[in-house]
């Protein structure tokens, strides 16, 4: 994600390594990179250069603060110009009405219809509301199955008519159906186009005029660049929506979409999302999205992931176990789940500081804990629970459950045994210190 606006952004800013203090000589450089460098992320020129001018004012001639570089002040610099730039602070939903409705749009293939799952499960499961989806595209095949199929996977009824080829009556229909069930929340997943088209707009106004939803968020391919801001600019001329969503930012994504959106429509950015898995949804911070593109991760965003699959029972439970040094196979195994619970493994690893640009070029898969699994799946109970059980012979037996070679079996066994060490060395610095936190407790 931004992978190659990033490293341009930190070459500009190499323009000043060595220097003493930001000067019109020097500034200039490195505003003319980080210009192109938006531009190459298919940035709008027009954004670029006020973006670029708003910069080079408040770096013009700035004196160097003890301890802090010229590089470091115009990474600040270009840090909170870059959060203002996709809205300043986070935004919301207002879902205060009974029943909120939520009108979804967008063109076909933008990831309307998954994001209206994801935005049900996170308002199920983070908001403690009770939603119910309404299937109104009414013209792509299996748009009805679809939503069915995800409803079932977040448990959230979904309202539909398949016989029925008007989109306002269904909408109706579903918010009278919501008010009768008493759920809070009405997602409405419209019809998209490949392109935008007057028949698409009118259709999906009409809706909006029908049911008067609260929300109207307009769902955007990350992918397409400066093409979704132009289309992001078409529907809210038509719509007026309140928000965006930017899907897809788990592929190659330039960044021109999450830079100009917000400048062009002046529209808050609500939510990012990416891959399929439905609880991969995140309230989209401007901030936050600012120091990724900078390279310094996203430490709050992973912290609050491990959160929402923290079991505090669960966790305390663990912490005995490795204060007893009982820590065992299978601890270690629900600690993984967890873990790939969380979403994309070179996504949390992004959201490290200085990982990011580590693993770059490096092909992680959502499967790399898949041959640990095995392993450990090959073990019997007992040895998953007593890991000094494991002798030669039953190594073998494991490897060849696994599918494994018996060199894979040993490395692996090495580094549990290596990790319950450490686990061990910090208990015992717990005892000399109680103030310490052990890990996975809190």
């Amino acid at each position: 994600m931004f992978e190659n606006l990033s490293e341009r952004l930190e070459g500009a800013f190499k323009q000043l390594k060595g220097e003493g203090r930001i000067t019109d000589i020097n500034i200039v450089t490195t505003v003319k990179e980080i210009r192109r460098a938006l531009v190459d992320a298919d940035v709008n020129y027009k954004i670029a250069k006020d973006f670029t001018d708003n910069v080079k004012d408040k770096a013009m001639g700035g004196k160097v603060l003890q301890a802090v570089s010229p590089g470091q002040q115009m990474v600040k610099i270009v840090q909170d110009e870059l959060a203002e730039l996709m809205g300043g602070t986070a935004e919301e939903l207002d879902i205060t009405n009974k029943p909120t409705v939520i009108l979804i749009a967008g063109l076909q293939g933008s990831g309307k219809t998954t994001f209206s799952g994801k935005l049900a499960n996170f308002l199920k499961t983070k908001k403690g509301r009770n939603p119910l989806l309404v299937a109104c595209d009414i013209y792509r095949p299996a748009a009805i199955d679809q939503l069915k199929v995800l409803g079932d996977q977040v448990k959230v009824p979904v309202y539909s008519e398949p016989e029925n080829k008007d989109a306002v009556s269904i909408a109706k229909n579903a918010v009278a159906e919501a008010k009768k069930n008493g759920n809070s929340i009405v997602i409405i997943d419209t019809a998209g186009r490949l392109a935008v088209d007057e028949a698409m707009m009118a259709e999906v106004a009409n809706v909006k005029e029908a049911v008067q939803p609260t929300e109207i968020l307009f769902v955007v391919d990350s992918m397409t660049g400066q093409d979704a801001v132009n289309t992001a600019k078409a529907f809210n001329d038509r719509l007026n929506f309140t928000g965006v969503v930017l899907t897809k930012l788990d592929g190659d994504t330039r960044g021109g979409a999450a830079l100009s959106i917000k400048y062009t429509v002046n529209k808050p950015i609500k939510f990012v999302s990416m891959g399929e898995k439905l609880d991969t949804l995140d309230v989209f911070h401007p901030e936050r999205m600012a120091q990724r593109i900078l390279g310094m991760g996203d430490i709050t965003t992973l912290v609050e992931r491990a959160q929402a699959q923290f079991d505090e029972a669960e966790a305390k439970k663990l912490e005995k176990k490795i204060r007893a040094n009982k820590f065992d196979f299978e601890d270690f195994k629900q600690q993984l789940q967890q873990i790939k619970k969380m979403g994309n493994i070179k996504d949390l690893l992004g959201m490290i500081p200085g990982v990011g640009k580590a693993v770059k070029d490096i092909d992680i898969s959502d499967d790399s804990f898949k041959g640990i699994e095995a392993m450990i799946n090959s073990m019997t109970p007992q040895e998953r629970s007593n890991p000094d059980l494991i002798d030669g012979n039953r190594r073998k037996r494991i490897a060849k459950g696994a599918g494994k070679d018996i060199n894979e079996v040993n490395a692996f066994m090495k580094q549990f045994e290596q990790m319950r060490k450490m686990m061990g060395q910090m208990n015992k610095m717990k005892g000399m210190m109680p103030g310490m936190k052990m890990p996975f407790g809190r």
